[in-house]
C-alpha cells in the first residue's frame, strides 16, 4: 500500500508544514515535543485524519522529558492499520516532527515496513527517497522491530542510511553529539 505509486508520502519538519496545505493531504501523523500545539500548524488544510503524539526525540531517559514508549509505536502502527482499512481514502500521508529527521522518519519507516513485511531494504530505500536526511530514532525502531517481528532486519537495513547521512550531514552529527545521541553514530 504505502509503496504504491498512487500514494504520496511526505516527511517534514514543523517549519515546512504550511507548504503542504494545498497538497491534498488526507492523513497526518504529528509527532512533536509535549506542549506543541498541532492544531495551529494545520490551519488551511482540508479535512484529514490525524494522529497527534507528544514525546521528546531522545534515546536515553532524561529528567523532565517524555521518553518514546512501546505504546507510542503501537499507536503509530494502529494508525497504519486504520489507513490500510480505509483503502482508497489514503491519497497523501504527511508525517512530521520538529525537524523532519528522526521521530517522523522512524514513524514513516515503520508504517512502510508494516505494509510490506520482509521488504526492509526497500522500505529504507523508499524512506531515503522521501527524506534523504532521514535519521530514524533508534529507540522507536527497536520498539517497531519488536512489534512487527522483523528480528533486527530494520536496524540492519538502516545501517547504510546512517553511514551515508553521517558522511553527508556533518552538522547533523554535531547536533546528535550535542544532544547525547553519540551511540547512534556509526563508527565503521
Amino acid at each position: 500500500m504505502l509503496l504504491h505509486p498512487d500514494r504520496h508520502l511526505t516527511v517534514c519538519g514543523l517549519d515546512e508544514i504550511a507548504g503542504f496545505s494545498a497538497a491534498g493531504v488526507t492523513h497526518v501523523l504529528s509527532i512533536a515535543d509535549p506542549g506543541t500545539p498541532a492544531e495551529t500548524y494545520f490551519d488551511g488544510f482540508a479535512a484529514h485524519r490525524r494522529l497527534d503524539l507528544r514525546f521528546h526525540d531522545i534515546i536515553d531517559e532524561l529528567p523532565g522529558h517524555v521518553f518514546p514508549t512501546p505504546d507510542h509505536v503501537a499507536s503509530i502502527l494502529e494508525f497504519g492499520e486504520a489507513m490500510a482499512a480505509e483503502g482508497e481514502s489514503l491519497r497523501h500521508l504527511l508525517v512530521h516532527c520538529h525537524m523532519g529527521v528522526s521521530r517522523s522518519t522512524a514513524a514513516m519507516l515503520m508504517l512502510i515496513a508494516q505494509r510490506h513485511p520482509g521488504e526492509e531494504e526497500k522500505a529504507v530505500a523508499r524512506l531515503a527517497a522521501i527524506r534523504p536526511q532521514a535519521w530514524p530514532n533508534t529507540v522507536m525502531i527497536d520498539y517497531a522491530e519488536a512489534q512487527l517481528g522483523t528480528q533486527g532486519r530494520l536496524r540492519e537495513a538502516l545501517r547504510p542510511q546512517y553511514r551515508r547521512v553521517a558522511v553527508e550531514q556533518p552538522e547533523l552529527m554535531a547536533l546528535l553529539r550535542r544532544v547525547g545521541r553519540t551511540r547512534e553514530i556509526p563508527t565503521d
